[in-house]
């Protein structure tokens, strides 16, 4: 899974805008956000763990990095990753796993005018070249593909009409991450969108989507995707500055956000938005050596 696409069009690190000066407003918008309002997570229940992603849900997330050998170690060490050996034949790309499993992917930067230090979440895509037409159809934008990666599935990258740049995966022998809301897995995926109301319509059009939205300080619209819910829209118009592109975001477990965020920084990272306990998650943020963003979170137990 790799592609590439100019600096500017991503509008370079998100982590700047995700910092503690934003906490009030990013608290109140993520209160709603990672369950239905009626199914508040029992503490004394079994988290869920097993995965696989249905049409049009989040399947895969990969970072771009200008180093990835030095990176890698980072992410190892604060999740307790494996990596695999780069791929000479995929441009180098890399699988980091969780005891055995895939749960996210790495590669180096293609070339200089391609963004660097940046994670995609790619959203599966069962038929990608009918996805790809719906897309374009609801006014989404298309950088590249559908093309096929070897054996392991068909990959498209692609913008929606706020601007925020997400994948779409056709599952061949890569199936994507299979292990959810384990310490070391992803546990939520949504968008920080400064044109709410566009972002819901073209998801809608283009997958499929239904959404229960919840409303407050900012509006979130919680994605339904076979009546489960997955992914998250929120309304960011306010929260994000001027100069900063709406975007896609991911989250991986942890079992303590504020000391995987300390280990961050003695990794030689930074915290972009410190340990905040909410009714859906304790939730924190932080960068990488190089300045990509991820979010960190111990999920309620369903």
């Amino acid at each position: 899974m790799s592609w590439s696409q100019t600096a500017g069009d991503r509008g370079g690190d998100v982590g700047s805008v995700t910092t503690d000066s934003a906490r009030p407003t990013m608290r109140n918008a993520l209160r709603g956000g990672l369950y239905p309002r009626d199914d508040r997570p029992d503490p004394e229940e079994t988290t869920m763990t097993a995965y696989d992603a249905p049409d049009t849900a989040p399947i895969w997330l990969d970072l771009m990095s200008s180093d990835p050998a030095t990176v890698a170690p980072f992410y190892c060490e604060l999740f307790g990753w494996e990596v695999e050996d780069p791929n000479p034949d995929l441009g180098n790309y890399q699988n980091f796993r969780r005891n055995g499993v895939r749960v996210a992917g790495l590669m180096p930067t293609m070339s200089p005018e391609a963004p660097a230090d940046v994670w995609t979440i790619y959203l599966r895509a069962d038929d990608i070249a009918a996805r790809v037409a719906a897309v374009k159809e609801a006014g989404g934008q298309v950088f590249i593909g559908p093309h096929q990666v070897a054996d392991l599935g068909h990959l498209a990258v692609l913008a929606d009409p706020a601007g925020a740049v997400i994948g779409l995966w056709q599952p061949g022998t890569h199936r994507g991450f299979l292990t959810r809301g384990e310490p070391g897995t992803p546990y939520w995926f949504d968008t920080l969108s400064k044109a709410y109301e566009s972002s819901k319509t073209f998801y809608s059009e283009a997958f499929g989507w239904e959404y229960d939205e919840l409303t407050g300080e900012m509006n979130y619209a919680q994605v339904l995707i076979g009546g489960e819910v997955l992914a998250g829209i929120m309304q960011a118009e306010s929260m994000l500055p001027p100069e900063s592109p709406s975007f896609w975001q991911s989250y991986i477990t942890v079992d303590d956000t504020a000391a995987v965020l300390d280990r961050a920084v003695e990794l030689g990272g930074a915290v972009t938005m410190s340990a905040t306990d909410t009714p859906y998650g304790i939730l924190g943020s932080l960068a990488d050596p190089f300045g990509a963003n991820i979010t960190v979170a111990v999920p309620p137990v369903r």
